[in-house]
């Protein structure tokens, strides 16, 4: 049996079909028009995507904060999750990729892929419980659970922006696969309780009508 991949090949590989999507003709055809996600254009959605990239090399950079935090208690402390659509956190997201979008899609495609060169190279040279911030919060994660938030994220929005440029979504890597359900289905639980998502699964007649990680 081969070896499972690592959360930074895992990593690598989901960046690689990221940056493939983003620099798909029908991403730069469309950059204008609105996406799939109310109040993001698709440049707007396509620079949102390209940050799970290039800010890992932002993360790798800044000096780590001494609270050191899992998967769960980052999520539980995100004041985006569960906020409605027009919420400060939320309009702050599509505000910052529209502003960003502003620099085109051969400038977007040209920074995620420097980036992910970089990364490429530096990677796999740290240990998984190497402590990093964050992105912008004050608190460090280990480098695995930092490296799994943005696989999850890659893979949400890859899904968002195919369905917004009319191309089919790139599959996963099947380890990005397992990461992303596992962590999407403990966050599940964590809003919904046990059972809601247990009959989700299994029991299509008494299934609840979301179970939404989000």
């Amino acid at each position: 049996m081969a070896d499972q991949p690592t959360m930074t090949e895992t990593y690598l590989e989901t960046a690689a079909s990221a940056l493939a999507l983003l620099t798909d003709p029908a991403v730069a055809g469309q950059w204008s028009r609105p996406s799939a996600l109310q109040g993001f254009t698709v440049g707007g959605l396509a620079e949102h995507l390209a940050l799970q990239i290039s800010s890992v090399t932002a993360v790798l950079a800044a000096e780590p904060a001494q609270q050191v935090v899992g998967l769960l208690e980052h999520y539980s402390r995100m004041t985006w999750l569960g906020a409605d659509l027009d919420a400060e956190p939320n309009a702050a997201i599509r505000r910052n990729g529209e502003e960003r979008a502003a620099e085109g899609p051969a400038a977007l495609a040209g920074q995620a892929e420097a980036a992910l060169a970089e990364l490429r190279t530096v990677l796999p040279g740290l240990p998984p419980d190497r402590p990093v911030r964050a992105m912008r919060y004050e608190w460090s994660l280990r480098l695995d659970d930092l490296l799994t938030t943005r696989v999850m994220e890659m893979a949400v929005h890859s899904d968002d922006l195919a369905v917004s440029v009319g191309i089919p979504t790139p599959a996963l890597p099947p380890h990005a696969v397992e990461v992303v359900t596992a962590l999407l289905t403990r966050l599940a639980v964590r809003r919904h309780g046990p059972t809601a998502v247990l009959r989700a699964l299994s029991r299509a007649e008494r299934a609840p009508a979301t179970i939404s990680a989000f």
